[in-house]
């Protein structure tokens, strides 16, 4: 099989959560990158990544001609439909596709040469990895180039509080009550302790929270991102300059990346979380990563900054089988 060694091929659906994983690890292999943002058919899009017959015609037409040879040394997919094709991969390349896949496949991982995993998945394996968060690309000079790119924000008033907003999910509602609720406590702990509140919004936040917050906070300093019509999305600077956040319960990988800082992190909790988020959750808690909303912690605290270590290991499996 024609294989090219100098290269990596990114497999992801069109979600941000998805591609920004599978290329933050990427981004650490030292390879040629190429992005592929594949949608799969009915009914391969039903039951990927179990339903396998047909092959690329599991794509639509004009998307086929992209799986083809030379191959790549190593497929990293990120999310189910990326499974469906990361899969494929490894037999299409004759075994010379390293083929890596991002969060729980929901089925056999023996599919992969390796499959990463949060340890909330509870997912087992010889060739799992586990990390506690989500794989992303915080690191110190991340960082500073968030700095770099706003440095007005230095001028806000201290503490600058950080404040990402997700969306609503099972069992977690994200709406005008847990909006109001909200502003008013970060109101209430701006007015003992000063500083200013950088608040921005998630493709997944509904409007009518976030015109609460802006109408609720119109007064204290800082900022407000709700989307393009407030000009480019200033998440980097706002996470370099924060000197603490508070993140909505709904998002593993918001919290991973603000946990990633360094910087304390809280979250505002109205009801009893479930399953595989009450765990992480609960990790982050034990680990002391994460707090309630009116705690006092330290500072600083130790980053959570796994995507490094678990690229380091991917890269001794694969050297391990030339």
């Amino acid at each position: 099989m024609l294989i090219r060694h100098d290269s990596c091929w990114v497999i992801t659906d069109a979600a941000a959560g998805n591609q920004r994983q599978a290329l933050a690890l990427a981004g650490h292999l030292q390879l040629q990158l190429r992005h592929l943002i594949l949608e799969p058919r009915a009914p391969w899009s039903w039951l990927a990544p179990r339903f396998t017959p047909g092959g690329t015609f599991a794509l639509p037409a004009d998307q086929r001609a992209l799986l083809a040879p030379p191959w790549p040394r190593v497929a990293i997919g990120c999310g189910r439909a990326a499974a469906l094709f990361t899969r494929q991969l490894r037999r299409w390349s004759g075994g010379g596709c390293h083929t890596v896949q991002i969060l729980d496949p929901r089925i056999d991982p023996e599919h992969w040469d390796t499959v990463i995993a949060p340890r909330h998945d509870r997912l087992d394996g010889r060739n799992v990895l586990t990390p506690l968060g989500s794989l992303n690309p915080v690191d110190e000079d991340w960082l500073a180039d968030g700095r770099e790119s706003c440095p007005t924000l230095a001028d806000l008033p201290q503490p600058r509080v950080g404040v990402l907003l997700g969306g609503p999910r099972r069992g977690i509602p994200l709406d005008a009550d847990y909006a109001q609720q909200l502003a008013s406590r970060l109101l209430a702990r701006q007015r003992i302790e000063g500083g200013s509140l950088l608040v921005l919004a998630s493709r997944r936040t509904p409007a009518a929270v976030m015109a609460i917050m802006r109408a609720m906070l119109a007064a204290s300093p800082g900022l407000m991102w709700t989307g393009r019509e407030d000009g480019p999305n200033p998440y980097p600077c706002v996470l370099g300059w924060a000197d603490r956040m508070v993140v909505s319960p709904d998002s593993v990988n918001m919290l991973s990346e603000a946990c990633a800082i360094g910087c304390p992190v809280h979250t505002f909790v109205t009801v009893p979380l479930q399953g595989k988020l009450a765990l992480f959750h609960r990790s982050l808690r034990d680990a002391g990563l994460l707090h309630d909303l009116d705690a006092t912690p330290p500072p600083r605290q130790p980053p959570l900054r796994e995507t490094g270590g678990i690229a380091a290991e991917l890269c001794r499996r694969i050297a391990a089988r030339v």
